[in-house]
Order: C-alpha cells, then structure tokens, then sequence
C-alpha cells in the first residue's frame, strides 16, 4: 500500500500523466482540460466537473445545496435559499455591460468555487457574469433583504435591471435591501459581476495562488457561500448583533439597525437552555453599545461543557433570534509566568492548523455535514482547539465549533508575500477590522490573529496602531495573537510586546516557551503566553488513491518538512514531537500547540487526514493518550507552581503588559520614527 518516496512519487506522475493524456492539468480542481460544451447557451446544463480527488461527499443536489440557514447569529424564519444552478458567462475587466435578459453560455452550481469541481466550471475565470431568475414567496408580506455570504472579490449586483450595489472583500458577508426593486408578483432577474484578482494584486487571499505550490493552493473565485433573500418589517429592522457575555453574568451588547442614526428601544430576551420560556428580559437602544447583567447564574461554555444560551432581539416589529456563550478569556499571570486562562482556569490549548480546503469543493466544503466532520474528529481525538488559517469559514462552521465545544484562533487571511502600499494596508486594515467584528460573538473564537510568519507584514510595525484599536472592539472578550511565527518586528526592533501571545513556529521539534529558538523566531518574552503557533508537520507517503491527482502538487511532495515511508514511522515521528512539545511543557512555559495539521492538502502530505478524508493516518488510542497527557502536564505544572520571572500583571481590557509600558502615544512615535527611516 505505501512505497518509497522516489518510487512513489514516479508512480504517481506516471498515473497523473495517464489521467492527463496529452494535456497538462489546469490550475483549478478538475482532473482534465474536458468541459462540456452545448450549440447554444440554452442547451447548456449543469454537470460534475471530475475533480482531481473526490470525497464521499462529492454529489450535492442541484436544486437546493447547502440547505441549512446561513446565519444562526441573526436569524429569521421567513427566508429563501437561491442557491443552485444559475447561468455563467465570462466577462471582460470591469465590464458594465450587464447581460439583462439573456441567457449565458455556462451554468454553475452556487455556492462552489468557479475553480471547483462541484461547481461544474472548473476554470480560473478572473472576470465573470453570474444570471439566474427567482420568484418571491406569497409569504413575503413586506420588505426583502438580499443576502450574500461570501463572494471572492469584488461583485456587482442588479436586480430586474438596475444596479444595487457592490461589494469588495472575498471573506465577509453582505446585503442589500431590494424591497423597492423586487416583484412580488413575477420572475425576479439577479445578475451578478464578478471580478477576482486572487493573488495576481495585493489584497487578502490566504493561501490562495494562480500558480499553486506546495504550501500554497488552487484559488477560490467567485460565490463560494450561500446567496438568499429574507423577509423582514417594511420599516426598522435588525442588521448586525454583537453580544459578548462573560463569566460573571455581564454582557456588552451593540444591535445594528437599517436605520443606523435611529435609537430605537432594542428588547433582549433570553430563554431557558433548550426550552422557549424566557427567563431574562432587558433593554437597550439601536446602533449603540449597551451593557446589562442577567439574573440568572449562567453555566458557562467551555470545550468540556459548550453551553450556550438562546436569546432574541425585538426592534419595532422585527423579532430575530441569536444564541451566545457566557466565558471569559484572559491572560494572566500566574506564580511568574503568562497563562491563557478561560472562565478562571488555565487552559493548555491543543489542536491542529486547519487549513479548510476540499479536493472537490476547494473554499467551499461540499456540505454541512462535511464541514462539521473535520471538527468532530478533531474533538473525538481529544484536541480542544483548532487554529483557523488564514481563512474565514462560513458562520455555520462557528455555530458548529460553539455546540461541539472547541476553541478558535481565527487568522486574517493573509497578503501575498509582498509588502503592501499605503493604500493596499489601508484596505488590509479595514477587512480586517470586518473580520473581527462580525466574528467578535461567536463564544469558540477566543483569539484572533493578525499576521501569520510576516506574510503581507510592513517591518514598519503597524500591528502597534492595529493591536488598541482592535482590543477596543474587543472589550477584553477575545486575546490577540499579533505576529503568529515570525517577524516581531516591534519586539525585535523597538522592544514593544504587542499582543497576548509569544507566539513561535519551528518544524518538525517545537520551541515553546523554552530558552532556545531558532530564526525568524525571537527570543521567548515573558511578558506573554509562550505558544507554539505551528509545529509537528511530519508527512507520511500514500497512494494515488487518495492524493490531489496534479503533477506540480505531486512533485512538491518531497518539500514538506519530513516524508516518513509508512504509518509506523509516521505515528512514531509525530508522537515524537508531540511528546517533545510535553516536555517543553513540563521544563519551560509552553501553554499550548498548533501541530500541521487536520488532512492532507494537494501537495501537503502531512494531515491526520488524507485529502479526501478517507484515510485516517494516525494510531487513535496513542494520540488520545499523547494529547491526554498534555493536559496533565499542564495542570500538574500550574498546580504545583512555577518559578519565574516578576513581571507586569495583564490589565484587565487584555493589553499586553509592555505595550501598557510604553504608553500608546509613544508606541506610534516610535514606530513612525521606524518607518520613516526604513523608507
């Protein structure tokens, strides 16, 4: 079953070049250059692109993918999925002839990747034209909302002819009211432009490419979430809701609204868990923050116990229904060193980084039930923690990973690995801000990253004018990992600690929180949590079966850090290090880990996973021990005591104890002093 590297890697071109015949394999998800092809743009019908590799759950329904309500943070009842198959056409560059009224040359099924197999395309198409027809539900009584979850990157919308809005940014969700344009009694025409640069220009892609290598993957274009329309009040309605409830029963709330200068009066009422009595109710007002405390004494979400509270929110007429999680997060000292401690208690944080990518869907997980598969076995094999990289998941992935009970880092995908220009951060900054404030509530994301190993980073240190902005928005609700890995350049050149986390990466052996590192690392700072922010990384080899089937990703295999010969070695190897990572827990101030990671990813071959989560590479019953075993170390460590170094208690809004030493104001002279010489 499994074979020698270069054996292997022979084996496996030979059977892509079979697959491939006389033509090389496009940069996109399909298998071979074949698409259909129709007489006329009206015989033209949906069809199942051959993707390089599937998964079981490859075959999705046409008429109604991805079924499941998309945003369980702001729901209604009365709302309708357009999802499915609508019509395509490829579009020059900033094309404004929108084609109204007529029927394009290809379909494709929504919400997949334009590069995706599911999505019947399997083309990188840079500019795009999307068309399909719906009718309004009899039960649509008054004002329509038109939603979408996801767009990657730039889109322009029309509604029966006239133009309604755009939108730039492939991550964040977005809406348009279109109760005065949309009919009530007859078809309704939605077009769409599409324009995706992916990493061709500097703006958020993760790890996106045109060219795929190794590390790096087959881009996302397009509609890649779900598109529908809501039914809401022909007047006031709710827009956004951010609540942040903390251990003690206190709650910061802000509810948006259609009308953002309007303070209406805001209704919050909380229901009994898994009932509908209501067992709390409270005011506020509209477009402002608030701040309540129930009277009720909260059991609080955890990874061992997620418990979470439904609640609704009633303005005017508009009644929408949300959930949330009572816990708080802090950084604390404790006996001289740094801990990351929830609802009271230090918490030693492992899991995977979790890349989020499908063989066959790409961005797009091929369904709910795929998406929510790679979070239970995370937790099945006992890991409480997931590192989310640079890549936003649809909400549903949160919902999920809020009722399972695991904890998230969330990274802001990052930049292309080039340094942005002024107007590039400045864009940067503010998608990052979105990312951040449309995810705030979700109780599972406990940290959000900023800059992954540099990548898209200014040695001009902007994470010093990021970090209090963001900790404002945050209201000591989540920590910040500022620099995941490397580049500290405000640490290593001006000797400012940003964030809550000291955060390394070293592979395969990890360096957390020890008095050893290697470069680009930094010296471990005290004055934050000692993390391992990626390590691990073993590979082992498998068959063609159950690999991306590229010849470019195949050949990149022998990159990854470690290529094991069989699942012996790789289940000694990486139990190796994680054992290592163990004992830098018992010796030094490690306080978690981030091993590489959840599955394989077309040239990567290091997951627990292969690509199409068929194959599970490890030895369960000695990873549960190994994991077990971390958690113990830890908790022995913690309650037996520490010696360490005296340093700065964290104040209680999570800033970063020598950012609190050098005032803010002389942070940003300093770093402006930096950047105005290094230009």
């Amino acid at each position: 079953m499994l074979s020698m590297n270069r054996l292997f890697t022979a084996f496996a071109l030979g059977a892509v070049a079979a697959h491939a015949q006389t033509k090389p394999l496009p940069k996109n998800g399909g298998l071979t250059d074949e698409r259909p092809t129709y007489s006329s743009p009206a015989e033209a019908q949906y069809k199942l692109v051959e993707p390089k590799l599937r998964t079981k759950w490859t075959e999705q329904p046409t008429e109604n993918p991805w079924p499941e309500y998309p945003r369980p943070q702001l729901k209604r009842d009365n709302w309708l999925s357009l999802n499915g198959v609508w019509e395509l056409q490829e579009a020059k560059a900033n094309d404004t002839d929108a084609p109204f009224g007529k029927t394009l040359n290809q379909r494709v099924l929504v919400p997949y990747c334009l590069e995706s197999g599911i999505s019947g395309v399997a083309l990188q198409l840079q500019n795009v034209w999307y068309r399909r027809e719906f009718e309004v539900p009899s039960s649509f009584d008054a004002g329509v909302v038109l939603h979408f979850a996801a767009v990657d990157y730039r889109s322009t919308v029309y509604l029966n002819g006239k133009e309604i809005g755009s939108h730039t940014g492939g991550y964040d969700k977005f809406h348009f009211d279109v109760s005065d344009v949309v009919k009530k009694d007859g078809k309704n025409e939605l077009v769409v432009f599409v324009n995706d640069p992916s990493d061709s220009e500097v703006v958020p892609v993760g790890k996106q490419r045109v060219e795929p290598s190794h590390i790096f993957y087959t881009p996302c274009s397009g509609i890649w979430q779900t598109v529908s329309i809501e039914s809401v009040p022909k007047g006031e309605y709710v827009t956004a809701i951010q609540l942040r409830a903390a251990a003690d029963g206190k709650v910061n709330a802000t509810i948006s609204t259609s009308t953002p200068d309007s303070s209406s009066s805001v209704t919050v009422k909380f229901l009994q868990p898994n009932g509908t009595d209501v067992i709390y109710t409270t005011q506020g007002k509209a477009n402002q923050p608030f701040q309540f405390s129930v009277d009720f004494q909260p059991e609080l979400w955890s990874p061992a116990a997620p418990n979470l509270y439904n609640f609704t929110v009633e303005v005017g007429s508009d009644v929408a229904q949300s959930y949330t999680g009572f816990r708080t997060v802090e950084r604390k000292e404790i006996d001289g060193v740094q801990r990351f401690v929830l609802n009271g208690k230090p918490i030693f944080q492992f899991g995977p980084l979790d890349q989020g990518y499908w063989p066959d869907g790409l961005h797009s997980p091929p369904s709910y039930e795929a998406m929510v598969f790679d979070i239970k076995y995370l937790k099945d094999l006992g890991m409480n923690f997931i590192r989310k990289h640079i890549k936003v998941e649809p909400d549903l992935y949160y919902h999920a990973a809020d009722t399972l009970g695991i904890i998230l880092m969330q990274d802001m995908p990052a930049l292309p690995l080039v340094a942005p220009n002024e107007a590039e951060q400045k864009e940067f900054e503010r998608q990052l801000d979105i990312m951040v404030n449309s995810h705030l509530s979700f109780p599972s994301i406990l940290t959000f990253v900023i800059y992954n190993e540099g990548w898209g980073q200014l040695d001009s240190s902007p994470e010093i004018q990021i970090a209090p902005r963001l900790y404002d928005a945050l209201a000591g609700h989540q920590l910040i990992n500022a620099v995941t890995g490397w580049n500290d350049y405000a640490k290593l050149r001006l000797n400012i600690s940003v964030g809550d986390y000291h955060d390394n990466h070293h592979y395969s052996s990890p360096q957390c929180g020890t008095p050893f590192y290697s470069r680009a690392s930094i010296q471990y700072d005290r004055s934050r949590i000692g993390f391992q922010g990626e390590f691990g990384g073993v590979g082992v080899n498998t068959t063609i079966d159950h690999l991306w089937k590229d010849d470019v990703a195949i050949a990149a295999i022998d990159n990854t850090y470690e290529i094991d010969e069989n699942l012996d070695a790789w289940n000694y190897r990486a139990l190796r290090v994680i054992e290592e990572l163990r004992e830098q827990t018992e010796r030094y101030d490690c306080n978690g880990g981030v091993y590489t990671q959840t599955t394989d990813v077309e040239g990567e071959v290091n997951g627990f996973l292969t690509y199409d989560r068929a194959v599970d590479h490890t030895d369960a019953e000695k990873w549960k021990a190994a994991i077990q075993a971390l958690y113990d170390t830890f908790n022995t460590k913690v309650a037996n005591g520490t010696e360490g170094a005296a340093i700065v208690n964290t104040n209680a809004d999570g800033t970063g104890a020598a950012m609190r030493a050098v005032p803010t104001l002389v942070a940003l002279i300093l770093s402006a002093i930096f950047a105005a010489v290094t230009l």
